[in-house]
């Protein structure tokens, strides 16, 4: 069985700072693309940072220098670290997992299989 259970979320002012935590059970890490997606009141869901299968990231143009995905590996904990928030980064934070299906290092937002519940993060001004 694979679970992943999303904690860390919570209340913020503009200029906070969060750390999300996604931990992982049923898998392993090794062979999966792993990431982290969000949706705002209103909006489509989007992704916000992901791993590749080589151990790669990647971030959303609006998240990156603020944003920094990493992982323990012994814990089977994916982190996401939120410094200088804004309020448009308010909206519920989904970690998931997947395998490529396409034959390359990354997945598409299809190719994840596995998602989380969510943890709400709301920003304030």
């Amino acid at each position: 069985q694979v679970q992943l259970v999303e904690s860390g979320g919570g209340s913020v002012q503009a200029g906070g700072s969060l750390r999300l935590s996604c931990a992982a059970s049923g898998y392993t890490f090794n062979g999966y693309c792993i990431g982290w997606f969000r949706q705002a009141l209103g909006k489509e869901r989007e992704e916000v940072a992901a791993i590749s299968t080589d151990v790669r990231s990647n971030y959303a143009d609006s998240v990156k220098g603020r944003f920094t995905v990493s992982t323990d590996n012994a814990k089977k904990t994916l982190y996401l670290q939120m410094n200088g928030l804004k309020p448009e980064d308010t909206a519920m934070y989904t970690c998931a997992a997947g395998r490529p299906k396409y034959g390359g290092k990354w997945c598409r937002t299809a190719d994840f299989d596995y998602w989380g519940q969510g943890t709400q993060v709301t920003v304030s001004s």
